[in-house]
């Protein structure tokens, strides 16, 4: 009798048991594919840079904790060294993870291009007509009266991976929104115009000239380069004349009012502004290079 109880009971409860394990296999392949469909794939480099954050979740970067500013700063490489506990330290961790260069003040390293002449403020001697990169033309004896400045033959454009260089009118232009200062395009440039800086602000203050030829020469052949006339030097100690050449310190470099003086007062306007939003550079004082020849 109580055999017969339990096979009825087996009887009566086996379609109910069959169905409760087609619908568990059924939720737990819904739930499978729903975790494969809706996984949010994280970036390993945010990951690291979390790591390499102190993890106080303090705030004081200006967001809401370290993984917030992880991402953050690794989708804009201008944010780093907003982590106080972390300080330079932590800085350099996350530059290495990023592979961006930062200065010894703690500002990306970009590009700055020591030359302002377009096509019409340059003297030339004759047309060029050889091979068409900087690096042939250098080699060539008087492509263009000053034998320091931008050729504009864009080496320095081709070995840009990031498409953050650009002739304009004759000049090599930086597009800082999408330069990492990587180094490459300073590497390329046979006349060493393209220099590394560390930018302490968001637009850094440069002299944008490598001629070290006498005043008089200088004026002939280029009609927004530097004369060596001192009147910088005079405004502030950030400018020293070497070999008639005006150089500004970028390590001692900070916005001030005897700088924005110099700059006012420079009679070419060689003395610029690099950066994501530097203004126009003010036209120089200087008449126009005589005609091309």
């Amino acid at each position: 009798m109580v055999l017969a109880n339990i096979v009825q009971l087996w009887q009566d409860a086996w379609p109910a048991g069959l169905t409760m394990l087609a619908l568990g296999t059924g939720f737990a392949v819904v739930l499978l594919i729903a975790s494969i469909k809706l996984k949010v794939t994280v970036d390993p480099k945010i990951e690291q840079v979390h790591q390499a954050l102190p993890g106080v979740d303090c705030g004081a970067c200006g967001f809401a904790g370290c993984a917030a500013y992880a991402k953050a700063v690794s989708a804009d490489p201008e944010l780093l060294g907003k982590c106080a506990p972390g300080g330079a330290e932590t800085a350099g961790k996350i530059a290495q993870i990023l592979n961006i260069q930062i200065s010894s003040s703690g500002g990306l390293v970009r590009p700055i291009v020591h030359c302002r002449a377009h096509t019409d403020d340059k003297q030339f001697y004759a047309e060029y007509d050889g091979i068409m990169t900087c690096t042939a033309a250098n080699a060539q004896p008087n492509v263009q009266a000053c034998n320091f400045g931008c050729l504009g033959y864009g080496d320095c454009i081709r070995v840009c991976k990031f498409d953050a260089l650009h002739i304009i009118d004759g000049l090599a232009t930086v597009d800082y929104e999408k330069c990492t200062g990587c180094g490459a395009c300073a590497k390329a440039c046979p006349r060493n115009l393209i220099e590394m800086v560390g930018f302490a602000q968001e637009n850094m203050m440069t002299v944008a000239c490598r001629n070290r030829e006498n005043p008089k020469t200088t004026r002939q052949m280029c009609r927004v380069g530097c004369i060596g006339c001192k009147m910088c030097e005079k405004q502030s100690d950030i400018f020293k004349i070497e070999d008639n050449l005006a150089r500004l310190d970028y390590e001692r470099y900070q916005p001030s009012e005897q700088a924005e003086t110099a700059m006012s007062k420079c009679p070419t306007g060689v003395i610029v502004y690099r950066g994501k939003s530097a203004p126009t550079p003010r036209k120089s004082a200087q008449k126009p290079v005589a005609a091309k020849e």
